[in-house]
């Protein structure tokens, strides 16, 4: 099979469908050339300062609240190394593969826009790691997103110095292995340069990303089980016209109830009881789309916050090779990105929890009008009785762990960082919480399934048909008893695949799910 053709990477430029492709596989990143000269110029600034023996921070002064030790031209690139070194303090399970692969190419996005004063040569080590597939072992635990991700950028710099852990072809390896392997030698590393690797938020970014990837492939998939769930308990699709959703006038809202209504679209089970006197649905049925609508405009707008981080300068200073200035500002601060995952959390939170109120109505027979826990003999078979528990238990987690972690803040650094935003742990419990959702999906998604193939001999839309299959592909029918871990397991396996959302074809109503599926 040919290498894959290498992403041209235009710094400043990156676009959520791009990370997202990326995010998914690794790929080859080349590096455009039409940033090199802003990248020598910016080093050429620092390099200036040292020569007219001029204090400026972070190039000849300490560091946080030594800012005003000042340090010996001798010592400049010691000082670097020590700063990298002591600065490794995190703890805790190393971060996925593919958040650190996001990591290094965000860092590399960010320096090679010319604001940082750091040499070409160390960007392109960066790069060489990333499309050698030597991925740093980062600790999960230990920023608190203030001067930028400190010590988990410091366990990925540290590698450059020949120092720590890597993973390549996912087997720990030393960082001199896996210099070598990409051909590269230990750095030394010059003036201002560890400062530029250590400062930045594109590890609290990367955990962004990757928690709203993960977000919108359940929330794909929590439509298509939406609409599956609206037929089993023989719903009506009225709720889902487009007058309403005009009358009230919220985009995401239009959008879901379009999705919900092609999808159940020529569905023969709804025909079955177009006159029947069940006048209104249960609100996890017929308020879909305020909800649901409401949760993709949140989302939206944490995602395009978080696209501008992806591209965001935000080490300290930053240097003005036009001009010659180099300025101390606050760029490293996280409350963006805090911000904008405090945003997906929540919204992601009101998924699960409408999925699992679709469960608990589904397998209650009063509310269906389908056999009590969706089984033949029920008394005998238990059916769907404890997946609803166990989708009641995620759910509730989710709650605690929608708690915004924005508006709290711990003074670091002897007061000199007296307000921080905790951006890493903001972004970083955003992959737990979608992974409970994913699987409170896939539970709505199988009872929806049983309950439909219940109907039978009513037929489902031919949209929702398609979806049926893919579900019963990787789960069978219930007939009787059986463990639905397996099954749920390979059904969550499908939503995180990102399969819904091609199912779903909905990329004219929701442009932000077409990003997901490339």
């Amino acid at each position: 099979m040919a290498e894959p053709r290498p992403f041209p990477l235009i710094p400043g430029t990156l676009s959520l469908a791009q990370l997202r492709a990326l995010w998914r596989a690794p790929r080859p990143v080349a590096l455009d050339p039409g940033c090199h000269a802003a990248i020598e110029a910016s080093a050429e600034t620092v390099a200036a300062v040292l020569r007219e023996g001029r204090s400026v921070y972070g190039i000849n002064t300490g560091f946080g609240s030594l800012a005003r030790t000042t340090i010996e031209p001798d010592q400049v690139t010691e000082l670097q190394r020590r700063l990298v070194l002591s600065h490794c303090t995190g703890v805790g399970a190393p971060l996925a593969e593919r958040v650190t692969r996001l990591v290094l190419l965000l860092k590399v996005n960010a320096l090679a826009r010319g604001y940082s004063g750091i040499r070409l040569q160390v960007i392109e080590a960066l790069l060489a790691l990333l499309n050698a597939g030597a991925i740093p072992a980062i600790p999960s635990k230990g920023s608190v997103g203030a001067s930028g991700d400190l010590a988990p950028l410091a366990h990925l710099a540290a590698v450059l110095l020949g120092e720590g852990e890597v993973l390549l072809a996912g087997q720990p390896v030393t960082a001199r292995e896996a210099l070598a392997h990409a051909g590269l030698e230990p750095i030394d590393l010059g003036a201002k340069e560890g400062l530029a690797l250590l400062n930045g938020t594109q590890v609290s970014t990367a955990l962004a990303l990757d928690g709203l990837f993960a977000g919108l492939d359940v929330f794909a998939a929590a439509l298509a089980a939406g609409a599956m769930s609206v037929d089993a308990a023989l719903g009506s699709d009225v709720p889902f016209d487009a007058r309403i959703h005009e009358a009230r006038g919220q985009p995401g809202q239009r959008a879901v109830a379009g999705v919900l209504a092609g999808l159940l679209a020529d569905s023969g089970i709804r025909a079955s009881h177009l006159e029947c006197d069940r006048v209104q649905d249960p609100y996890s049925l017929r308020c879909q789309p305020q909800v649901m609508g409401a949760a993709l405009d949140v989302l939206g707008a944490a995602a395009a916050m978080i696209e501008r981080e992806a591209n965001a300068v935000s080490d300290n200073p930053l240097v003005f090779p036009e001009s010659g200035d180099i300025l101390s500002g606050g760029n490293f601060h996280g409350e963006p990105v805090a911000m904008a995952a405090d945003m997906i959390a929540i919204a992601l939170c009101e998924v699960g929890a409408l999925s699992e109120r679709r469960v608990a109505l589904l397998t209650d027979a009063h509310q269906s009008a389908l056999p009590a826990f969706l089984v033949a003999e029920p008394g005998l078979n238990s059916g769907f009785m404890n997946a609803q528990v166990t989708a009641a238990a995620l759910a509730s987690e989710n709650k605690g762990l929608a708690h915004p972690a924005s508006v709290d803040s711990l003074p670091t650094s002897a007061n000199q960082e007296d307000h921080v935003s905790m951006s890493a742990y903001a972004a970083r419990r955003l992959g737990e919480i979608a992974w409970n959702c994913s699987h409170i999906v896939a539970i709505e998604l199988l009872a929806a399934a049983q309950g439909i193939d219940l109907r039978r001999p009513l037929e489902t839309s031919p949209r929702l048909r398609e979806i049926l299959s893919g579900v019963r592909a990787r789960a069978e029918f219930l007939g009787r008893d059986r463990p639905l871990a397996p099954d749920i397991s390979a059904v969550r396996e499908l939503v995180a695949s990102g399969w819904f959302a091609e199912a779903l074809d909905a990329g004219e109503e929701i442009p932000l799910l077409a990003q997901i599926d490339l």
